[in-house]
C-alpha cells in the first residue's frame, strides 16, 4: 500500500507542476501580436502539457482508490483533489469547442489552489465512517465535485469577460467588487504558503479542551492566535493563544480551523498588499491590458453554457442522489444540516441564473456577476461549511 501511495502523491505532485509549465505557455499565446505561428505553438504546448497533466491526475486518483479500497473522494483531501481534477476535465473540453488559450491561463491557476488547498489537509487513509459504506458515495459526490467544476469554468470565463469590460481607469463599485474578487483569490494563496511554510518547519502546539462532556486534545500547525474555548496550552514553549474561539464554534477540532483561516486571511492580505505595491496600481487594472484579444460574446457564450451543463449535473448529484443516499443513511431524505442547506442555496441560486439568462434577457455583465456569485456560494459550502459549521457531514 505503501507504494501505491507513494505513486499517488508522485503523481499529484507530477500534475501540479505540468499544470504551472502549461500555464506559462498559455500566457505565452498573449504575448504574441503578429506572429500567429507561434501562438499556434504555445497554445498547442499548453494543451498537450494539461493533458499529460491530467492523465497524470487520473494516475494519483486510480493508485490512491487501489492503496485504500474504495473511491477516493471520503475526506476533504480527497474531495478537492477530485474537484480540481473535474475542473481542469471540464476545461479541456471546453477548450476543444471555442479554443479559447486565455482561459487555461485562469482555469488552471485555479485548478492548482484546489490542489495545493487540498494539500493542507490530512492525506492519510482511513477507514470509512458506516454512512459512507456504500456505492452512493462514488455517484454522490463524484456528481457533485463534477457539477461545480463545470460551474467554475463559468466563473472562470465569467472574470474573464469582468477584466475586459469593466473600466479600470475609475473607481466604482464595479471595480471595487472586482478587486475584492482577486482578493479572494489571494486568500487562498495565502492559506497554501502559510500551510507549507509551518509544516515544513514542524510547527506543532498541543491543546487539551472540553468536547460534548469528554476532554480532547488537538493539534495545532500554526501559531494559536484563536485557541479553543476554555482549552489549556500542553507545549509550554509556544505561545499562548491571543482570544479564545466563539462558543457557539461546537465542531470537531472549530477552534483549529478558525485559527487556519484567520492566518490565511491575514497572510492573503499580505500577498495582495505586496502585489500591489509592486504593480502600484489594481490587480484586476494591471491584467485587463493582455485581454484585449479575448472575444466578449464568447465568453458570455461560455459562461452560459456551461451553467446550462453544469447545474443539472449539480442538480443530480447536490439533490438526489444526495437525498436518496440521506434516506439511506440517515433513514430521512432531507434534514437541514449545514451542508444541505447550502446545496440547496447553490441549487436555488443557479436556478435564478438559468430564469434570469433565458427569460429576462440578463446577458453580459449581468450575467458575468451572477456567475462570479454563484462560485463564490460554491467555495463557501467548500470552505466555511465545511471548517466552521458543525453537522452530519463533519467527518469531511
Amino acid at each position: 500500500m505503501d507504494s501505491l501511495l507513494d505513486v499517488s502523491s508522485t503523481m499529484l505532485y507530477t500534475a501540479f507542476v505540468l499544470y504551472l509549465i502549461a500555464t506559462f505557455f498559455f500566457g505565452a499565446t498573449i504575448k504574441q501580436k503578429n506572429n500567429r505561428s507561434k501562438q499556434g505553438i504555445s497554445g498547442k504546448i499548453a494543451i498537450t502539457l494539461t493533458i499529460i497533466g491530467f492523465l497524470a491526475q487520473i494516475v494519483y486518483f486510480i493508485t490512491r482508490w487501489m492503496a485504500s479500497g474504495h473511491a477516493p473522494v471520503s475526506n476533504l483531501f480527497e474531495f478537492v483533489t477530485f474537484f480540481g481534477m473535474s475542473l481542469v476535465f471540464a476545461f479541456i473540453i471546453i477548450y476543444f469547442i471555442y479554443k479559447l488559450n486565455i482561459l487555461g491561463l485562469f482555469a488552471l491557476p485555479i485548478a492548482m489552489i484546489l490542489i495545493a488547498y487540498a494539500s493542507m489537509f490530512p492525506t492519510e487513509i482511513a477507514p470509512l465512517v458506516p454512512s459512507l459504506q456504500s456505492h452512493w458515495l462514488y455517484i454522490h459526490v463524484t456528481t457533485v465535485a463534477l457539477g461545480q467544476a463545470i460551474l467554475a469554468i463559468s466563473f472562470v470565463a465569467a472574470l474573464i469577460y469582468l477584466i475586459r469590460q469593466i473600466d479600470q481607469t475609475v473607481r466604482s463599485k464595479r471595480t471595487t467588487w472586482l478587486e475584492i474578487i482577486l482578493i479572494a483569490l489571494f486568500l487562498f494563496i495565502g492559506f497554501s504558503f502559510i500551510s507549507t511554510a509551518f509544516n515544513l518547519s514542524g510547527y506543532s502546539a498541543e491543546f487539551e479542551y472540553s468536547f460534548n462532556g469528554e476532554t480532547v486534545t488537538t493539534d495545532y500547525h500554526l501559531p494559536p492566535i484563536a485557541g479553543p474555548n476554555e482549552g489549556e496550552l500542553l507545549t509550554g514553549d509556544r505561545m499562548e493563544p491571543l482570544f479564545d474561539a466563539p462558543g457557539w464554534m461546537h465542531g470537531v477540532d472549530a477552534a483549529r480551523k478558525f485559527n487556519t483561516l484567520i492566518w490565511s486571511v491575514l497572510t492573503g492580505l499580505m500577498l495582495y498588499g505586496l502585489t500591489r505595491l509592486i504593480l502600484r496600481k489594481r490587480v484586476g487594472a494591471a491584467i485587463k491590458p493582455f485581454l484585449k484579444k479575448a472575444k466578449p460574446d464568447m465568453l458570455d457564450e461560455i459562461s452560459y453554457r456551461a451553467v446550462a451543463i453544469g447545474f443539472p449535473v449539480f442538480t443530480l448529484g447536490g439533490l438526489i442522489f444526495a437525498s436518496i443516499w440521506a434516506q439511506i443513511a440517515w433513514d430521512r431524505f432531507w434534514g437541514w444540516d449545514p451542508k444541505e442547506v447550502w446545496a440547496l442555496v447553490t441549487w436555488f441560486f443557479y436556478a435564478a441564473f438559468l430564469h434570469l439568462r433565458l427569460s429576462r434577457g440578463w446577458h453580459g455583465e449581468r450575467s458575468a456577476w451572477l456567475a462570479v456569485g454563484g462560485f463564490a456560494i460554491i467555495m463557501f459550502n467548500l470552505i466555511a461549511v465545511n471548517l466552521l459549521l458543525a453537522g452530519l457531514h463533519s467527518y469531511a
